[in-house]
């Protein structure tokens, strides 16, 4: 995997989320807990709400606009919602949040 650092852990607060614009579109990268982060495309599929404006909770998030639930693990709608978001790995070395660029050069990220 091609690692893109994209700033610290504590730039994003606990159970809240910020944009990150790629060329291909806004990633929105999840911080559920103290030690983890999620990125996935920052729109729903339902009516294309930005995502990182909803509200997170355990390990998913909420879309501001018509409550559509999505896993951030898996980008799976949870309920009886059905849809599917794009996801991108992540991982966290020394405080610092890298994101895999190698997938947002082969997906469309919004």
């Amino acid at each position: 995997m091609n690692w893109i650092d994209i700033g610290k852990l504590d730039d994003i607060p606990l159970r809240g989320a910020r944009v990150v614009k790629t060329p291909l579109g806004c990633v929105a990268v999840f911080r559920p807990t103290e030690t983890e982060v999620f990125a996935t495309s920052d729109r729903c599929p339902h009516k294309g709400g930005p995502l990182s404006e909803g509200i997170v909770h355990d390990r998913k998030v909420t879309c501001p606009l018509h409550n559509w639930v999505f896993c951030l693990e898996t980008g799976a709608a949870q309920g009886a919602d059905e849809g599917q978001i794009e996801t991108f790995a992540t991982q966290i070395i020394d405080g610092r949040i890298l994101l895999d660029s190698r997938t947002l050069q082969t997906e469309a990220a919004a």
